[in-house]
């Protein structure tokens, strides 16, 4: 404990008697704050333009158009730190559904998952913000928000129109939520980080000069409560040739922006090659990443890599061409680790976080 020598004694006395009060650690000097945690994504270029990962104790929102990838990169997410902490729970709320099939390809442990599958808003909340209060789990999850029904809406019929329950809802819920995500400042509490799915909608009645003006459901209440608001938007699709049977589509390249960061730099971009099949000859199994492909991107940027001509090198080891490299990367756990340590050191430099994959 710092011993406030450097303050003015009037809020030294002051210090002292607010906490009497309320216990010790409700004021403290900024000295004496832990630095929050982060949680990883599972993705190295996610990671970067996030800060270094998910922040703890925070709110993020995950969104995009329909079979994007939203709710991929959430799996991934829990599958990662499960990998990381043997003692990582999560609490998912299935507003749509919870598919145990493609929990198990994307590596998640499911016995380690406490789900509630309903469509109940106020429902939903409530636990959501019992068991963040609980301080017994690491990470919530909502997949997805638009899925949700309001009491008041469920009880009326089709033809009775409902307006804006769920986004009072909404700012009701987040203005709770603060005080049951609340830790202690010095770090010493579990903490937890919460990921909310949403999607698109379009914005009726207004105007874009970017073609039709989108919006996402909830209020503009939750965009201000929101830590980090990531968009998520498919690039392209991956096939693979096939012998004899022509093209398979085997997964996807996704662009993803953090529209909204506290953390760092906002209007961040990272691209993902994620795979929804089994892609032998590509070497690839349903639910992985191309994270060899990451780790090369990110290392050249952050010079880790060395490149001249058709050879990279990494210290005194050289590689001709880059299959060469992603080949000994993909195979090399020591290797992987040592890049990403690398990559998430550099990119925390203030002049390095601007710099992004469409920077290559």
């Amino acid at each position: 404990m710092t011993s406030h020598a450097s303050l003015p004694i009037e809020a030294r006395s002051l210090i002292a008697q607010i906490n009497k009060k309320h216990g010790e650690g409700a004021l403290v000097t900024g000295s004496e704050m832990s630095v929050p945690a982060r949680y990883t994504s599972g993705s190295i270029g996610l990671d970067v333009i996030l800060g270094g990962g998910w922040p703890a104790n925070q709110w993020a929102e995950v969104i995009g158009k329909e079979s994007q990838g939203k709710t991929f990169i959430a799996l991934k997410t829990v599958a990662a730190n499960q990998q990381r902490d043997p003692k990582f729970t999560t609490l998912w709320i299935a507003a749509e559904h919870f598919d145990v099939d493609q929990a198990h390809a994307l590596g998640v442990d499911t016995d380690r998952v406490i789900v509630m599958p309903t469509q109940d808003m106020e429902l939903a909340f409530e636990t959501m913000l019992s068991f963040a209060a609980s301080k017994s789990i690491d990470l919530i999850v909502l997949d997805s928000y638009p899925a949700l029904i309001p009491g008041e809406e469920a009880d009326k019929t089709m033809e009775d129109a409902v307006v804006a329950v769920g986004a009072r809802l909404v700012g009701k819920f987040f203005r709770k939520m603060g005080a049951a995500s609340k830790r202690a400042l010095d770090g010493t509490e579990r903490p937890m980080f919460g990921l909310i799915i949403n999607q698109y909608r379009d914005a009726i009645g207004q105007f874009s000069p970017h073609g039709t003006p989108q919006t996402t459901p909830g209020g503009k209440a939750k965009n201000y409560f929101y830590y980090v608001r990531l968009e998520v938007k498919r690039d392209e699709f991956i096939d693979e040739a096939r012998h004899g049977k022509g093209k398979t589509r085997v997964g996807q390249t996704v662009k993803l922006r953090t529209l909204k960061n506290k953390a760092a730099s906002p209007g961040q971009v990272a691209s993902l090659d994620v795979y929804f099949r089994d892609a032998p000859n590509l070497g690839f199994l349903r639910g992985d990443y191309d994270s060899a492909k990451e780790l090369l991107t990110y290392g050249v940027l952050y010079d880790l890599i060395k490149r001249a001509g058709a050879y990279y090198s990494i210290g005194e080891r050289r590689w001709q061409g880059k299959d060469a490299l992603l080949q000994d990367l993909r195979a090399e756990i020591d290797l992987q680790e040592s890049l990403r340590a690398g990559i998430l050191a550099a990119s925390a430099k203030p002049d390095r976080d601007l710099i992004t994959t469409e920077a290559s």
